[in-house]
């Protein structure tokens, strides 16, 4: 046997078990997709990687880094390209456009609206379409048109599009995008809100947009005129706020001060249970809601929960803080919430925080209460408020029932 017949052989083999992975985790609404994605060979698309790794359902792989290590360009897990095209809910002869371009999600598109569709994949790096381009030409794929082009202006030659299906982490949606989108179209995009990525399925309302679902996913950032840096303010050694609005002022003497200060320990009553849906309800409660990283040193000393290792909502009000956790309690059905609270008015901001964790489990704890909108709006026409998250072009309002 050949060894381009013997890899094939494997590659179909990994592709069949990763497409069962991903009906066992639920990942399929449609056949359509779970087709597309045992049609397309995602090893043409890493040919560095081990075909182990290719079919991987739920791994990343990063395609392009800068020069200090971070990914530039990432070949998403198929786990989360599955979940955004069954949001996305495609059909033969749309016209889509996919913002960010890595070539496999490409093709993915391309099975999806067949031969009457139009994919066009859009990227910002040369490199990064050059190198798109070659691996749907190799996966035969040719149809699939791949543009250089800033996200933050679309690509107006081919519109209007049925489908927008962005691929980098976005901090807002530029108005291109919404005109350059059909009346009936829709767009799915990893939207950043204080600190948090959701892909959020959106259609028109009006001028604007409203959510049809949204899912937790992970992106690198967008590049070009869209890109957005989260301001980073360190606290202490090992402890950093991470601030979606720039203007936010904190005595970051007095909290640092509070850190390695006595720690108030406060339960809810509540069960802890859908973290990603409890974590967007929290950065959506109130503009004082930040993300709190600490290092793993400080909790190993004692000083921090474990929590705060991988970020988590932080309620900051003057000098104190509080942020969430949890302990197993089988009286709320296997964890119960809490909080752990710093500074002179630890007793308040833990109230407030606890507060908030009750109302969630009480009034919201279930996938998809909240009811995402995005409003059109000129820059400085709206303050950060209780359920509203202040971009540049516009404003995401975020409900719950």
């Amino acid at each position: 046997m050949s060894m381009v017949r013997e890899t094939g052989d494997t590659a179909a083999s990994l592709r069949a078990a990763m497409v069962n992975e991903l009906y066992e985790m639920g990942v399929f609404r449609s056949e359509a997709v779970a087709k597309a994605c045992s049609a397309v060979p995602r090893h043409v698309f890493a040919a560095d990687e081990p075909l182990e790794s290719a079919y991987a359902a739920n791994k990343a792989l990063v395609i392009k880094r800068d020069v200090a290590g971070q990914a530039l360009s990432s070949l998403s897990a198929t786990h989360i390209q599955a979940v955004m095209l069954e949001q996305a809910e495609i059909e033969p002869g749309m016209r889509v456009l996919e913002v960010g371009s890595g070539g496999y999600n490409a093709a993915l598109l391309a099975e999806l609206v067949g031969d009457t569709g139009t994919v066009v994949s859009a990227d910002i790096d040369a490199e990064i379409v050059e190198r798109a381009r070659a691996c749907l030409d190799a996966a035969g794929y040719g149809r699939v048109r791949v543009v250089l082009a800033d996200a933050d202006s679309g690509v107006p030659e081919h519109t209007p599009y049925d489908r927008i299906i962005v691929t980098a982490a976005a901090w807002d949606i530029p108005p291109a995008w919404l005109d350059q989108v059909s009346e009936r179209g829709r767009i799915i995009v990893p939207l950043r809100m204080r600190g948090i990525t959701r892909s959020v399925a959106f259609d028109r309302d009006g001028a604007g947009l409203v959510s049809v679902s949204y899912r937790l996913c992970g992106f690198v950032p967008m590049q070009g005129n869209g890109a957005y840096t989260e301001r980073l303010l360190p606290l202490a050694d090992g402890v950093t706020l991470q601030l979606d609005d720039q203007r936010q002022e904190f005595d970051t003497e007095a909290l640092a001060g509070a850190v390695h200060g006595p720690r108030l320990e406060v339960w809810s009553g509540a069960a802890f249970d859908l973290p990603d849906e409890l974590e967007l309800f929290l950065v959506s409660s109130t503009p004082q809601m930040v993300m709190l990283h600490g290092s793993k040193h400080l909790v190993d000393q004692g000083v921090l929960g474990l929590s705060v290792t991988r970020g988590v909502p932080a309620l900051v009000i003057g000098s104190s803080f509080a942020y969430r956790t949890k302990r197993p309690n089988e009286a709320t059905g296997g964890f119960e919430s809490g909080v752990f609270a710093h500074g002179p008015e630890a007793e308040m901001v833990a109230a407030r925080y606890v507060e908030l964790l009750r109302r969630w489990a009480f009034e919201h704890r279930r996938r998809g209460a909240a009811r995402i909108r995005y409003v059109p709006l000129a820059e400085g026409e709206a303050e950060p408020a209780v359920g509203v998250v202040v971009k540049r072009f516009g404003v995401v309002e975020i409900t719950w029932s």
